[in-house]
């Protein structure tokens, strides 16, 4: 059986579960929420045998970063399902305003205080390792800026209808696409003039050439990482940050953190493909160095060491 790209995976949700979910939250709270979707979570585990096996897969590698040595359990791939149900809940708790800046500690705050006294355009690269809905929702607290995030799927877009709808008033520009190309490259580069944010993960590969990335070393194996958000960085000539935002169990407190990378990424034509090789391996030694501290925050549920070039060959032949 041929390997799927993650863009080509169904979603497992639609529109009218996340009105139920929104409902049922703000009905029953947390607490009661829970208890009505442990079962579903479960379900979901039990029939996810990609899901399920990526996270086994994913866990061991931790393990062998780590060092521990240890097997992964069926309990604790469970526990990773329930923490990407529970983030769910933390989106919706953050754009409801139930989140408080009390609940939040940050890593260099100073960083995004000088952006904004700046009136600075900037590139935040994020990931799927915790929650950066959570900075979002809280934007309206931390300044004016408007916030733009590229979105890759057509779940993310109504998930985030939805949010739009609680709380109306949090300055995010939701924007789906489908390839980085050059019109959206001078959209984007016009938002960074007018001191905007641009918001980009950097851990998944286009959804459009599975094969456009590069290999580099996560969590001491080699995976693939898309150019095109670190191509679009050097294009739109602004600072680079990368952006976590990782939940503390114990606390319940979120950790957001905050890394300028760069003033401005240059790339000249001669040096370009070296550049753009060094910049992707500390990004992903940056995203390896948070996941082992919080491995049941990782939410990409596929095979993230595949071959995207076997993946795109594989494709070729289906079509």
């Amino acid at each position: 059986m041929a390997v799927k790209h993650w863009s080509k995976m169904q979603e497992r949700g639609n529109y009218l579960g996340i009105q139920t979910l929104l409902f049922t939250h703000k009905i029953l709270g947390r607490k009661g929420l829970w208890l009505i979707l442990f079962p579903v979570v479960v379900y979901l585990f039990i029939t996810g045998r990609v899901a399920r096996a990526a996270s086994k897969q994913f866990l061991q590698q931790v393990n062998l970063y780590t060092g521990t040595g240890q097997s992964v359990t069926l309990r604790q791939q469970l526990k990773h399902f329930c923490s990407f149900a529970d983030s769910a809940f933390d989106k919706i708790d953050g754009w409801l305003g139930r989140i408080s800046l009390s609940d939040i500690e940050y890593t260099n705050e100073h960083l995004f205080s000088q952006l904004n006294e700046q009136r600075q355009g900037a590139i935040f690269i994020g990931s799927h390792l915790g929650n950066l809905e959570v900075c979002r929702a809280l934007s309206q607290h931390r300044s004016g800026k408007v916030i733009n995030v590229l979105v890759f799927t057509h779940h993310a877009v109504e998930f985030n209808k939805m949010l739009k709808k609680i709380n109306p008033n949090v300055a995010v520009n939701l924007i789906q696409v489908t390839d980085l190309g050059p019109g959206l490259a001078i959209l984007l580069k016009e938002k960074i003039e007018q001191g905007e944010i641009i918001v980009i993960v950097g851990d998944r590969t286009s959804t459009t050439t599975a094969a456009r990335s590069v290999q580099v070393p996560f969590l001491d194996k080699p995976a693939p990482f898309s150019q095109g958000p670190f191509i679009l960085a050097a294009l739109l000539d602004c600072p680079v940050y990368f952006l976590f935002c990782l939940k503390d169990q114990q606390s319940s407190k979120y950790h957001v953190i905050f890394e300028q990378y760069s003033n401005s990424l240059k790339m000249p034509r001669t040096q370009r493909q070296a550049i753009l090789n060094q910049v992707i391996t500390d990004y992903a030694q940056r995203l390896g160095h948070y996941a082992a501290q919080y491995p049941y925050q990782w939410f990409n549920f596929y095979d993230f060491w595949q071959n995207d070039q076997q993946v795109a060959r594989d494709q070729a032949k289906e079509k």
